[in-house]
């Protein structure tokens, strides 16, 4: 990245929205100003990312889309700001009435994965209102309504809300997570929270498939750190489209229109709070979902089983953590959908991402994992992570990937979508080093690798290479 881009988006982002030294009526870090009953609080969140990316889609479009000319080697920039404000307001009788406003700005300069680039938008993020009341120390309720972030349990179903990428830029970043519009109410008696909600996600104008669902959250927090809870939903309206696995595998598959309107889901998911071993701290999760629908006479499941380990009584922290996941295909054989519907998961690596370079291809339908993380931390400014996934899918000859999540169409051709032959996908590699300067600037640089399993060699007809790239970025967040 030249030295210019880095230094004009730092003037933005430190002149434009006012983070200065020592403003007469305002704290430094964080930017809050307090008169009486009211508190407000000025926020920026920004970064910049250089990505570059070698064999994308393991060149997969030199089988499946020639005609497209795509290039599966490319280097890009992600810029994004996002300025906000909150306030919250005492009143009588225990209530208080808050609200916050936020904007997203971001930009892709020149051409990222999915041949798009060279473009950007400005978009309201987060823009809600609510009051709450509290009757003593555990007891309150709250309600918002208007366009807020929203994750339910570990972000199986419920996470991201916000779209990003394509005509809005920032595809890596996703710097949108807040739903179009969001109304919630939440009522807390002690350990015990029951959350309903109505959500409208914000979609892109080029794919808005007119989305809406609705349904409730029962949860439990633990004393120790640890959770547990239920989460029901409905969708109410949809216009997604469902691949449908041809029969016996043979040929491409059909498409069952507005498929993911009605669909019902009951998930659960648990974790522990730390639990003292000889050597340091443990804790295990589990996560759950079923999924169904009478319209298309569907029904799916997936779910998630975690454990891991830090060794806190040793210098440099060392942890580790393994993830089996697994999610549900088509089967061919049977003229019932299975296909399990990811919804609006997290997709960060941490979260529900299946592998690193294989997320940006393979969401989480008829696939399973198994995932090991390995972390170190040399001082308290500076971590690294190594991640290695194993990718199989569950289903053969039944659709693995059909588009991302939203579109039936990736730059380079709709690969693998009538499915493979054999399970193995992909084996991902992932080295991330994050490094904090303060606690409001952040620096993270990764190197990755996807290599080609057989299922995607046979469904190529070749030996496919291996895929990788490796990104650096900067983000601050007051």
């Amino acid at each position: 990245m030249k030295t210019g881009h880095l230094a004009a988006f730092a003037a933005i982002a430190l002149g434009q929205f006012g983070v200065a030294a020592s403003p007469p009526a305002w704290a430094s870090e964080p930017l809050i100003y307090q008169a009486d009953n009211l508190e407000v609080q000025l926020l920026l969140q920004a970064g910049v990312n250089v990505v570059a990316e070698g064999n994308l889609f393991w060149t997969l479009s030199d089988t499946f889309a020639r005609s497209e000319n795509y290039n599966p080697d490319k280097v890009w920039v992600e810029y994004y700001l996002k300025p906000g404000i909150s306030a919250s307001y005492t009143l009588p009788w225990d209530m208080t009435a808050y609200g916050k406003a936020s904007l997203v700005a971001s930009y892709t300069q020149d051409i990222d994965a999915y041949d798009l680039g060279n473009t950007g938008r400005i978009t309201l993020e987060e823009g809600y209102v609510g009051i709450q009341k509290r009757f003593d120390n555990l007891s309150k309720i709250d309600f918002s309504i208007g366009p807020r972030e929203l994750k339910l349990g570990t972000g199986m179903l419920v996470a991201n809300g916000g779209s990003s990428g394509f005509e809005r830029g920032a595809l890596k970043f996703g710097p949108r997570k807040a739903w179009e519009l969001a109304a919630i109410a939440r009522g807390t008696v002690g350990n015990y929270s029951a959350t309903a909600f109505y959500l409208d996600p914000n979609e892109m104008p080029s794919t808005d498939n007119k989305n809406e669902l609705a349904g409730f959250d029962v949860r439990y927090d633990g004393s120790g750190g640890g959770f547990a809870g239920i989460t029901y939903l409905n969708v109410l309206s949809s216009n997604n489209a469902y691949p449908k696995a041809a029969p016996a595998g043979r040929g491409a598959p059909s498409i069952q229109a507005g498929a993911r309107d009605g669909l019902n889901a009951l998930g659960f998911y648990a974790r522990t709070g730390p639990i003292n071993t000889h050597f340091g701290t443990a804790f295990f999760s589990a996560d759950g979902a079923a999924e169904w629908n009478e319209t298309i006479d569907m029904f799916a499941w997936g779910g998630r089983l975690q454990a891991g380990h830090i060794w806190s009584e040793h210098s440099w922290l060392p942890s580790l953590t393994y993830t089996y996941k697994t999610f549900s295909g088509d089967d061919p054989a049977t003229s019932q959908q299975e296909r399990f519907d990811p919804l609006y998961y997290d997709g960060s690596p941490s979260s529900w991402a299946t592998g690193s370079k294989s997320s940006m291809t393979f969401i989480n339908s008829n696939v399973q994992a198994h995932e090991i993380a390995f972390n170190i931390k040399p001082t308290k400014k500076n971590s690294i992570t190594l991640r290695y996934a194993h990718i199989r899918a569950n289903e053969l000859r039944s659709p693995i990937q059909f588009g991302q999540a939203t579109r039936f169409e990736i730059a380079g051709g709709d690969n693998i979508v009538a499915g493979v032959t054999d399970h193995h996908l992909a084996d991902d590699f992932f080295l991330e080093f994050s490094h904090g300067f303060n606690r409001n600037a952040f620096l993270t640089a990764g190197l990755s690798a996807s290599f080609p399993g057989k299922g995607l060699d046979l469904a190529a007809n070749r030996d496919l290479p291996v895929w990788y790239g490796g990104f650096v970025n900067l983000v601050i967040n007051y």
